[in-house]
């Protein structure tokens, strides 16, 4: 199977009220802006979409509202993750029509050995039919998944990507040098999407494009077909606001730019807080200018 998930992927946020209810007004209205913005697929409760303070019913209601605001305009993925391997199984059985892949996070907490690794997204492949996009993300698993583990794993036909977020380019590189043409390489740092996708990667699940999709998604366009002197332009553009974002954690940043531009509340579920006044102001006028 061949990796059809290319381009600029958002990983979108969740919005919530000022009484912490999701707002599935302001959903639908960022669903609408990601659609006429360029973006090229929509990824629904990841990290970003703060999953772990959603409950299976919310996550449900909100990947329902996006498959139907999208209206097919747009490919999905939706988020299922877990280290309980049988339970994620469970729950990739339950997916709805209108999905078109999964993301799902390696194992984090149990910290497994990269067999226990290959085993987990073994046996998940033989929940789904969909395409799986895997996710390696170690500061927050606490557990590598190597190069060779996300090769290994590529040999498997509905494993067909892998979202980077290791920081590594060393590892990234060796999973683009080594893996076969049907696998991708999707970068899960913003601040490094240029790098990765001029090195061979295919795209990008993207925090920094819930708020500047258009000009995200022409700086991967850009990358992607080797125009390197408009990448950089505005890759430096906004690799200020990208240091911003995730200076006090992930989403408060992007949800303050959302605010800034009437989109959603800046709301997060505890154990998230909002960001600092001082803060939230760095990032409304770096917002505004890129927005004029």
């Amino acid at each position: 199977m061949k990796n059809p998930f290319k381009g600029t992927g958002v990983a979108l946020v969740t919005p919530f009220d000022k009484d912490y209810n999701i707002d599935y007004s302001a959903l639908k209205k960022l669903v609408r802006f990601q659609i006429d913005n360029g973006t090229d697929f929509l990824v629904v409760q990841g990290t970003t979409g703060e999953s772990p303070c959603l409950s299976n019913e919310e996550k449900m209601k909100v990947l329902n509202t996006v498959i139907d605001e999208n209206n097919g305009a747009l490919k999905i993925v939706y988020g299922v993750g877990g280290n309980n391997t049988k339970i994620v199984g469970e729950l990739f059985k339950q997916i709805p029509d209108g999905v078109d892949g999964i993301l799902s996070v390696s194992p984090y907490y149990n910290k497994p050995t990269q067999d226990g690794i290959i085993a987990h997204f073994t046996y998940l492949s033989s929940c789904t039919d969909l395409p799986i996009i895997l996710y390696n993300v170690p500061g927050r698993t606490a557990s590598n998944m190597t190069a060779a583990t996300s090769l290994k794993l590529a040999e498997i036909d509905n494993i067909v990507a892998v979202k980077e977020a290791s920081g590594d380019m060393d590892q990234i590189m060796e999973i683009i040098r080594l893996k076969n043409d049907d696998f991708g390489v999707l970068s899960g740092d913003d601040a490094l999407t240029m790098s990765i996708i001029l090195c061979g990667g295919e795209g990008v699940i993207s925090v920094v494009a819930n708020s500047f999709p258009k000009l995200f998604s022409k700086m991967v366009s850009s990358s992607m077909s080797h125009n390197v002197d408009q990448a950089k332009e505005i890759h430096y553009d906004l690799l200020h606001i990208t240091r911003l974002f995730f200076q006090e954690g992930n989403p408060g940043g992007v949800k303050a730019a959302l605010n800034t531009m009437n989109i959603m509340e800046p709301t997060m579920r505890l154990p998230l807080v909002p960001i600092s006044e001082e803060l939230y102001l760095s990032i409304k006028n770096e917002t505004l200018r890129l927005n004029n």
